[in-house]
């Protein structure tokens, strides 16, 4: 059965299910790169992905307005949430992914712009200039918050993943495969 462009109720389509799939790798390789520098942290890989880390963090912003903007627009034609409790908490656990998919980072927007370096993604494009001038109120929330609330967010997308486990084995629904086919 051919996936088609746009989601419909029984699944979701291939412009949700691109952009879901491509975020999850970008998630993974920005958690695996902060991770790495707890661990390892002046390693050579450790390095490669802490300098990814700024241009992938705004490629995901990006993505995520992207994908905000097509689930509005689809809103209406998407698999519906299961009514109840659990669809309830399924409602709630998408808010917050998508909240701080959204707030994590314009945090880091922000401290980019306090901290007077400006944003450049991968030497091709200014996403915000340097202009040298530090101003203090944007970057200490931001460095205070940033952090934390990625790393709440990657309980968050944890929980993601074991609801997809619940769904197959204790609920016995098919739930995996309206994103993944």
């Amino acid at each position: 059965m051919a996936i088609g462009v746009s989601d419909t109720p029984e699944r979701y389509g291939l412009v949700s299910r691109a952009l879901h799939w491509s975020m999850a790798a970008l998630f993974a390789w920005q958690f695996l790169g902060m991770a790495l520098d707890r661990i390892a942290e002046d390693s050579a890989l450790a390095n490669f992905l802490k300098a990814t880390h700024s241009p992938f963090g705004f490629l995901l912003f990006v993505l995520v307005a992207i994908r905000a903007a097509w689930a509005f627009r689809a809103r209406r034609a998407r698999p519906p949430y299961e009514t109840g409790l659990l669809g309830l908490a399924a409602r709630a656990g998408h808010l917050a992914l998508y909240a701080l998919m959204i707030i994590v980072p314009l945090l880091a927007l922000l401290r980019s712009y306090g901290s007077g370096r400006g944003l450049n993604a991968f030497g091709l494009v200014q996403i915000i200039p340097s202009t040298g001038a530090r101003i203090d109120w944007m970057v200490a929330p931001a460095s205070a918050l940033h952090g934390p609330l990625a790393w709440a967010l990657l309980a968050l997308i944890g929980g993601h993943i074991a609801m997809v486990f619940v769904h197959r084995e204790l609920l016995r629904d098919n739930v995996l495969a309206k994103m993944a086919g």
